[in-house]
């Protein structure tokens, strides 16, 4: 994924469909309580939903990933191995318009940023399997 992308068209709310409903199919094959959320290119949230026993903090971590991503147009996951190398990447931690958190990812078509999604519930690798699992519907299918 460029770091030269640029953004496109908002996705649509039936692409964001699409991507929701592979991301839950993989959060339910496991039976993991996930938030997931998916935002458009402009960072505005298209959809959210919340399982059943989902923790309450969960929606904003969610929606931060996925403004994470879409904003800064990579993965969110770049950000956490950064401040996990310490150094100069901790300086992320005073930024508050980022989550340095895994389980961000944009969502691509034709080369362009069209909006991203994001997961959280369970441990970072596992809402970032659920996010590519999304993501995977629609990057540049």
């Amino acid at each position: 994924m460029s770091i030269l992308m640029k953004y496109g068209p908002p996705i649509t709310l039936d692409d964001a469909s699409r991507v929701m409903a592979a991301a839950e199919a993989e959060a339910r094959r496991h039976g993991w309580p996930m938030v997931i959320a998916i935002v458009s290119s402009s960072g505005h949230l298209v959809m959210l939903h919340a399982f059943d026993d989902a923790q309450h903090g969960s929606v904003t971590v969610a929606q931060g990933k996925a403004e994470t991503a879409v904003n800064f147009r990579r993965p969110s996951k770049l950000f956490e191995d950064a401040v996990k190398e310490g150094g100069l990447g901790l300086r992320l931690l005073g930024m508050s318009n980022l989550l340095p958190l895994d389980g961000g990812l944009p969502l691509c078509r034709d080369g362009r940023v069209i909006g991203a999604i994001g997961v959280s519930g369970m441990q970072s690798v596992q809402d970032a399997q659920v996010a590519a699992t999304g993501a995977s519907v629609i990057n540049d299918a």
